[in-house]
């Protein structure tokens, strides 16, 4: 058994059980549900059943329980959107906020966007937080002031120079107020563009509306940053703005505003008080459309706001769940820096129990959303599943021969019961999900890059 184990790269207790799966009644079955989770690594387990009957005559025309399932029980897709959690599922995740992000970038009419929303005014902005001490880094082709040239991947870049002197309450109280920073941005964003465009408050609001979609993103000293695409749009639905609208106007509006935002933080205990703000480091490019020629393209930012939605803390060397106490971190083996940090927000939480830094301690104090949009950017990501799940429901009654419920001259009625039943995988189940999610993967992946080719020739041929 040790000796088959090694060659299939399996540990015994999982070989022993991808057979004991193999051999069993229902492996077909389970498979097709691992399949339809996407190969997710953490599935939700259902008990129950459901019933459809035609309500006049009360005849039933389709009846499905968990019964007859493998175990007993439907598995379904857990949904996480953290990588480190569900590679499956934040694939998909990543996937409805990339078209997300792209609907309000190009436009699809389908998703409740115009295509001329190419036409307005909009940035990619990048908002960063304050430094709180010096750390190893690699600026240009220039040494790090360690005197060392780094490596892309070196482990110390993002830490300390002095760890001593670092500011980490400093870094966790910014990180834990990143959300008030970015909310006091939008309000400021709105009062900049009406001062530019010579308005009040109110005309300004009767005549053009900002938009936006940003998601956060850790960086390798551990502190967000917010990465937004941010767009004119006039009054009414995705309507152009008006002529004194510009990019320009906007590009000033952002910088203004960004410079004005401060959230102030009461001295407790041994800290002083403080005043938060946006770092310097404040960066706002134009968007092109495909066949422009710049360097920042609708394509690009939409990949790119996708790649980071379903990334978090976990990226600087912490964990993705809440830590209880101070010795956990010795055995999670958590690396110095983000250990700092998270001592810091344990440490931190009796000063500002409001600020539930213990509870966000793993997060590194954060505890806003990583992805959120404006009511008006474009669709939402709820709708993007339900439009999933609409076409699969249309999937199944066709292939049962149902009806559509949703029609006036429909006369079914569906009833249904489900229980939680437990979650998650046996060693057997988790191999056999890591493989079906990583040949999804690679379809899709193929699937892009064929796509990509297709873009590419169409715009050289254009």
């Amino acid at each position: 058994m040790t000796d088959a184990a090694t060659a299939a790269g399996l540990d015994p207790a999982t070989l022993a059980d991808v057979l004991r799966l193999a051999g069993s009644e229902g492996f077909d079955r389970l498979q097709e549900q691992l399949r339809r989770t996407g190969g997710c690594a953490a599935p939700i387990h259902l008990h129950g059943s459901t019933v459809t009957r035609d309500k006049a005559t009360g005849h039933v025309l389709h009846h499905y329980s968990t019964d007859t399932e493998p175990g007993g029980r439907l598995r379904i897709a857990c949904g996480n959107r953290r990588a480190s959690r569900c590679p499956a599922c934040a694939w998909t995740y990543a996937d409805d906020t990339y078209h997300l992000i792209r609907a309000g970038l190009v436009g699809d009419p389908a998703k409740g966007t115009p295509h001329t929303i190419r036409d307005h005014p909009r940035v990619f902005a990048t908002l960063t937080a304050p430094s709180f001490g010096p750390v190893h880094n690699r600026p240009g082709n220039q040494p790090c002031r360690c005197g060392t040239r780094h490596g892309e991947d070196a482990s110390e870049l993002g830490t300390p120079l002095n760890p001593d002197t670092y500011d980490y309450a400093g870094a966790v109280l910014w990180n834990n107020h990143a959300s008030d920073l970015w909310r006091y941005f939008t309000i400021y964003l709105r009062r900049e563009i009406a001062k530019r465009a010579g308005l009040t408050q109110r005309e300004c609001a009767e005549a053009c509306q900002v938009s936006y979609g940003k998601v956060a993103e850790y960086q390798k000293r551990g502190a967000v940053h917010f990465h937004a695409v941010i767009r004119l749009d006039g009054l009414y639905e995705q309507a152009p703005p008006p002529a004194w609208a510009t990019l320009d106007l906007l590009t000033d509006a952002i910088q203004a505003a960004a410079a004005r935002v401060a959230v102030d933080v009461d001295p407790a205990g041994d800290q002083p008080a403080r005043t938060l703000r946006w770092g310097t480091q404040l960066d706002v490019q134009p968007i092109g459309a495909f066949g422009h020629g710049e360097e920042i393209t609708e394509q690009a930012v939409a990949s790119y706001v996708a790649k980071y939605a379903t990334k978090a803390a976990e990226t600087t060397g912490t964990v993705d769940r809440r830590i209880g106490n101070k010795e956990a971190l010795v055995l999670l083996g958590v690396p110095d820096h983000p250990r700092r940090l998270i001592e810091a927000c344990l440490d931190l939480h009796t000063l500002y129990p409001d600020r539930k830094l213990r509870d966000w301690a793993h997060m590194l104090g954060f505890r806003g959303h990583f992805s959120t949009k404006s009511r008006r950017y474009s669709t939402t990501l709820g709708a993007l599943r339900q439009v999933r799940a609409d076409y699969r429901a249309a999937q199944q009654r066709e292939a049962l021969g149902l009806p559509d419920p949703d029609t006036p001259e429909a006369t079914t009625l569906t009833l249904a019961h489900w229980t939680y039943a437990g979650h998650g995988h046996t060693p057997g189940e988790s191999w056999l999900a890591s493989n079906i999610r990583r040949d999804i993967q690679h379809n899709r992946e193929t699937a892009r890059e064929a796509l990509r080719d297709q873009l590419e020739w169409e715009e050289a041929t254009a």
